[in-house]
């Protein structure tokens, strides 16, 4: 008999690995819909509840910091905007990942693991992992 897999909830695929800055006031895990930010300009398009994806944070990104889930940086250190601002407003952030910017689509869910700092995506990454869609 053949196994079937749920992926609806299955985040199997590691997108990125950083350091962690803030665990926030949650469990560690945060659910929710990325979003890929590269300039501040752009951060009017986040929602309460989403994930930022960004290369950095500066001052200019403070109001929209407190509406998203949490916060994935591609450069940073435990002393950047980014860390502090997450550790004053109690969300999860990853810094330093590298390449997050690159590897996360604009819009599609993921899972940010702030006790181990990995970022996953549902197994099998395909359109259908693109909430926009649903």
């Amino acid at each position: 008999m053949k196994e079937e897999r749920n992926t609806k909830n299955d985040f199997s695929e590691m997108v990125a690995k950083g350091q962690v800055a803030s665990r926030g006031l949650n469990s560690g895990i945060t659910v929710g819909i990325a979003k890929v930010i590269l300039s501040p300009e752009d951060a009017t398009r986040l929602q309460r509840g989403d994930i930022l994806v960004t290369t950095m944070t500066t001052p200019d990104y403070s109001i929209a910091i407190t509406k998203v889930a949490a916060i994935v940086t591609d450069e940073g250190g435990v002393t950047c905007h980014a860390a502090i601002l997450s550790r004053e407003v109690g969300i999860p952030c990853i810094i330093g990942t590298k390449n997050a910017t690159k590897l996360v689509k604009d819009g599609e869910k993921l899972k940010v693991d702030s006790n181990e700092g990995v970022i996953y995506r549902r197994g099998g990454h395909n359109e259908e992992n693109n909430l926009q869609e649903q």
